[in-house]
């Protein structure tokens, strides 16, 4: 069963080893493990719902709960400490798009302001509820799961918008195609949400961001059905699919969703490569990228990160004889390593490998080979765990990502990193922070960075502690002239910082957009703008 206040299965773990937990007490200090609360006290304490009797929204306590948080700080705060704060009164369950139509219209009958929910994973704070006098409801897309359609002449698959990664591959799979999209949270995020949030996923140097998969949508919104998308390309004025592309569900519901396919590849392998220093490893990935090379990833951690994984990772037998070989190869201190995957006809492998390790070896680059790269995409997806583990020993954790062009990568890395020692110094406090580029283009990257911190013992301290350090890390973001997010979306965490980026006249478009889809403004209020 799915955890209520954490990531993952009630049954996964990710367990920290004693060089891991030293490895943490050196870093940021001893952390103090915390005393959550339990589902049971949560249910008892939530308000009872203000939807009238006979709504055609299930009202039962746990169900309102298991969908009234994501995966972001503050949501992750509320869970664990039993303060839920503003929950929805009821929540719909539709199995179709007629059906998820009905529960819209039936919201707006009622008043009721509507939170669309997919899979829960959101990290800015899309599924928050505002504080309002008046009914609040969910309408869940997750049992809109399903392969509606395949075109095997088009290369086309149509899909309910709540299927998650695993059953859209899995249901692509049998019919000999793939989508190829890999977000870390892969596992629970779904194809409707990497959508409405432009998801970007680990292998889209191959397969493309969503926007380059989203052909079209069907939606139902407060005005009516509305369908975007259908040709390959067209040229009649603006594409209308761009409005729902990012939308975060203030434009509608997206119901049903028209992905580009790609054919199931014969050959993929991953690859550890080192790299002496962090100003050879970008020149090395830039290198790549603007080489063309069908490589399908370039992951590339910077110093700190690589040691940290290094250190979590829980072998230090096997990194004492990685560290010896590579130390004989020249590469020591302040080393970063790059996992990249290649994925195509073996021909086309072999070639771009060549090519990839070749430019590597001109950066003086060491190739580990494959082993270091099987272990990663083994458990790519399980690194959102880390967290729990984190958290039950007295530490929290949060990220941030942008992206800029490659002028200005390291600088607004060094930047975000400081920015967050910063805010946690003026607390008295320090700070684990560590980064990686996660995604490459010929013209920038995108930058991820990881912060550790201890866990202050307090709800409200600890989401104190966090609004420091996301405004610190936020403006120095926006100061370097980088995008407020390039795959986690806008929710309410980043939507003070979009004007920046958007600009007056945008922002107004945007919300021309929104109130001319929803002119009563019931959909997913806070999200993007006020």
């Amino acid at each position: 069963m799915r955890r209520w206040n954490g990531w993952g299965e009630d049954s996964d773990d990710y367990a920290l080893g004693d060089d891991a937990r030293a490895f943490l007490k050196d870093r940021v200090g001893a952390g103090t493990a915390p005393r959550d609360a339990v589902l049971q006290q949560v249910l008892e304490a939530l308000p009872a719902s203000r939807l009238p009797s006979g709504a055609p929204f299930e009202t039962e306590a746990r169900l309102r709960v298991l969908h009234a948080r994501g995966q972001s700080f503050p949501d992750w705060v509320a869970l664990r400490s039993g303060r839920v704060g503003p929950c929805a009164d009821g929540v719909a369950l539709p199995s179709s798009h007629d059906e998820a139509a009905q529960a819209l219209a039936s919201a707006r009958r009622l008043g009721a302001l509507v939170v669309p929910y997919g899979g829960g994973t959101s990290v800015v704070g899309h599924l928050a509820v505002p504080p309002v006098d008046r009914p609040v409801v969910n309408i869940s897309l997750e049992r809109m799961n399903r392969l509606l359609s395949v075109d095997d002449k088009a290369w086309l698959a149509s899909f309910g918008a709540g299927t998650p990664g695993p059953q859209v591959e899995a249901q692509l799979r049998s019919h000999g195609f793939m989508l190829g999209h890999f977000p870390q949270s892969y596992p629970y995020s779904t194809v409707g949400g990497w959508v409405v949030t432009r998801s970007s996923g680990q292998q889209s140097l191959r397969y493309g961001r969503i926007e380059q998969m989203f052909a079209s949508g069907r939606l139902a919104t407060p005005r009516g059905q509305w369908s975007v998308g259908g040709v390959p390309a067209s040229s009649a004025g603006p594409d209308l699919r761009e409005i729902v592309l990012g939308s975060e569900g203030r434009v509608g519901l997206l119901t049903e969703v028209s992905m580009r396919l790609r054919r199931l590849p014969e050959e993929e392998s991953f690859h550890g490569v080192f790299f002496p220093d962090w100003a050879s490893a970008v020149d090395a990935v830039r290198a790549m990228v603007q080489a063309d090379l069908p490589l399908s990833m370039l992951r590339l951690s910077n110093e700190i990160e690589t040691e940290t994984q290094l250190r979590l990772a829980g072998h230090p037998q096997m990194i004492r004889w990685l560290q010896r070989y590579l130390g004989m190869r020249g590469i020591d201190r302040g080393q970063c390593m790059l996992m990249l995957a290649v994925t195509g006809t073996l021909a086309e492998c072999r070639r771009t490998r060549r090519d990839a390790l070749a430019i590597a070896k001109r950066h003086r680059g060491v190739h580990v080979g494959k082993g270091m790269g099987k272990t990663w995409a083994r458990n790519r997806f399980r690194g959102p765990l880390l967290r729990n583990a984190l958290w039950e020993l007295g530490y929290a954790a949060d990220t941030v990502e942008t992206c800029v062009n490659w002028p200005a990568a390291t600088g607004l890395m060094r930047a975000i990193e400081q920015a967050a020692h910063d805010a946690m110094a003026a607390e008295n406090e320090r700070i684990h922070a560590f980064t990686h580029l996660s995604h490459v283009y010929r013209q920038g990257c995108s930058i991820y960075s990881t912060f550790v911190f201890r866990s202050a013992g307090d709800p409200d301290a600890n989401l104190e502690r966090w609004r420091k350090l996301k405004s610190r890390v936020s403006e120095a973001i926006v100061a370097h002239g980088g995008t407020i997010s390039h795959q986690h979306g806008v929710g309410v965490d980043h939507a003070p910082y979009l004007p920046a980026e958007k600009g007056a006249l945008g922002m107004d478009l945007l919300r021309a957009v929104a109130r001319e889809l929803d002119p009563d403004g019931i959909m997913n209020p806070g999200k993007l703008f006020s």
